[in-house]
């Protein structure tokens, strides 16, 4: 047996924070895989906010959303507006009270999108530290990164060098990758310390 693929460890770390009715984020939501894959942990009583600063995104979320109707899953909000926006859009009785947010950086993988439209660093810093005030305590923050795309070097380096700063007492970080392939995608997972 394989090590697990970034994905699959970020949706690993996901799967034992949040519960039927809890509150999650996809901060990018993309093609809407990982905003299914939340709704369906969090269950009918949960609420995931999803954000992109793509329409076509959250058209593609939407559709991935509505194939599964069968599904018992949580409600989804949909924002079109930067991840950097997230505490301002989501309701202030969710701050703090969140168990999970993911964020999968870089561009839409669409075959019709637009590969420039990227995640910028500056935007990306500024959700990460939104993040930290919206996280419950023992939440998880997974963020997975992709240097080998151009502009995607300088983001990963970024976030890396936040996250490696962040006090103890206010997160736990990790990092999870390949170290014989520099610019393969990989994770960094960060854990809200629990207050004393």
């Amino acid at each position: 047996m394989g090590f697990l693929s970034v994905l699959s460890f970020a949706h690993k770390l996901a799967e034992g924070r949040l519960h039927p009715g809890g509150f999650a984020v996809d901060a990018t939501a993309g093609t809407g895989a990982d905003t299914l894959f939340l709704a369906k942990l969090a269950g009918p009583r949960g609420q995931v906010f999803a954000f992109d600063i793509q329409k076509e995104a959250l058209e593609l979320t939407q559709r991935r959303l509505s194939k599964e109707s069968g599904e018992r899953l949580a409600n989804v909000s949909l924002y079109q507006d930067s991840h950097s926006n997230m505490k301002e859009c989501i309701p202030v009785e969710y701050h703090g009270k969140i168990s999970v947010i993911m964020f999968n950086l870089g561009y839409l993988p669409s075959e019709q999108a637009d590969k420039h439209i990227i995640t910028l660093t500056d935007s990306t810093l500024s959700a990460l530290e939104a993040s930290l005030e919206l996280l419950a305590p023992g939440g998880v923050v997974t963020i997975v990164l992709y240097p080998g795309h151009e502009g995607g070097e300088q983001e990963a380096a970024a976030v890396e060098a936040w996250a490696s700063a962040l006090p103890q007492r206010t997160a736990q970080a990790i990092v999870y990758r390949g170290i014989q392939r520099p610019n393969a995608p990989y994770l960094i997972a960060l854990e809200r310390k629990k207050p004393l």
